[in-house]
Order: C-alpha cells, then sequence, then structure tokens
C-alpha cells in the first residue's frame, strides 16, 4: 500500500508542547519541520490553553496535515498534572477537529517502542535514533519537539504494517503463520 500524506504529530504539555510534521510521499518520509510551543509567559492555565490552541491551529493551518497524532495521556500520580495535561491535548485536539483533520493516538510506550524498540526509552534515546533515521544534522533543544516528531512517525508506521487481525495469540503462531517477515 502506497502511502502518501502530512502527520502533524504533537508531544502535548500545558508548559512545553512538542510537534513535528512529517511528509510522506510514496511512502518516504521527509521531516518538514520540528519545534515546540511553549506558554512559560502566561501566568493563568486558561490563557496557555488558548496559546496552545492557536499556535496549534497555526501549525494545522501552515502545513495542512491530513492527520494528526497525539501521545495520550498516561496515567500519574499527580491528579492536578494530568488534569492540566489532559486538558491542553484537548485543546491542541479542538484545533484539528476544527479544521476536519482526523485524530489518532498512541500510548508513550508504543511510540518509544516504533522508534528504539525500546518502550522504557528515555527522550535522548528517541531523539538519537529520530537523528540517525532522519539524517539530523541539528537536533532541538527541547526534546519535547523530538517527542512530537517520534508521535508522527509512529502514526506512520502504524500506517505502513497495521495491526493483524488477531488470528495469531502469540509469538510463535505469529511465526508460523508469517514465515517470511522472520530473520
Amino acid at each position: 500500500m502506497e502511502i502518501n500524506k502530512t502527520i502533524l504529530g504533537i508531544d502535548p504539555g500545558s508548559n512545553i508542547m512538542g510537534y513535528g510534521v512529517i511528509k510522506i510521499t510514496k511512502n518516504k518520509v521527509q521531516v518538514v519541520t520540528l519545534g515546540v510551543i511553549k506558554t512559560s509567559g502566561f501566568t493563568d492555565h486558561y490563557q496557555k490553553l488558548s496559546h496552545i490552541f492557536d499556535r496549534t491551529l497555526y501549525l494545522v493551518d501552515e502545513y495542512k496535515p491530513d492527520e494528526t497524532a497525539l501521545e495520550a495521556p498516561f496515567f500519574g500520580k499527580n491528579i492536578q498534572s494530568m488534569l492540566k495535561l489532559g486538558r491542553a491535548q484537548g485543546v491542541a485536539m479542538a484545533a484539528s477537529l476544527y479544521r476536519g483533520i482526523p485524530i489518532f493516538e498512541y500510548a508513550p510506550l508504543r511510540i518509544k517502542q516504533a522508534i528504539t524498540g525500546n518502550g522504557s526509552a528515555t527522550k535522548e534515546q528517541v531523539a538519537y535514533f529520530l537523528k540517525q533515521m532522519f539524517k539530523l544534522e541539528i537536533m532541538p533543544k527541547d526534546l519535547d519537539a523530538t517527542d512530537g516528531l517520534a508521535t508522527a512517525v509512529c502514526h506512520f508506521l502504524q500506517l505502513k504494517n497495521p495491526e493483524g487481525d488477531g488470528s495469531c495469540k502469540n509469538w510463535e503462531a505469529f511465526i508460523r503463520k508469517n514465515p517470511d517477515r522472520v530473520k
């Protein structure tokens, strides 16, 4: 299956939100841009949310993604932090949905696994793998940017290799069914 589309990846955060945009042409991935949206200049949480919405809407209008992939919030011990993170994710989603862009969510573990092969990889390891994968010369100072890029790449990899039909219940069954995919 040939994939041709633009994907906006977002690593939501109420203080720093990372993003990355990739363009896929005939299954070849090109990094268009990556960066962060910072809200440190705002003291009011609702002003931060408004800024996240406005900047995300700008990214959507500027790069015209076909799909938006977001890192889904994970469970944490601090409920207030989780609430703020969920709100930040929600307004980022709303900006894409406002322009009719479909949303896809991925767990942090899944994103790290897709990029590094290790679901417990550090932000630095994810950044290193992306740097090697795309031969990036300059890496952003904020690793939230590479996390946003990783989310977009994870979505592309999911499109390229969608999950099976569930007929393989374990690795042994998968190997029997797919001998050509095992080295």
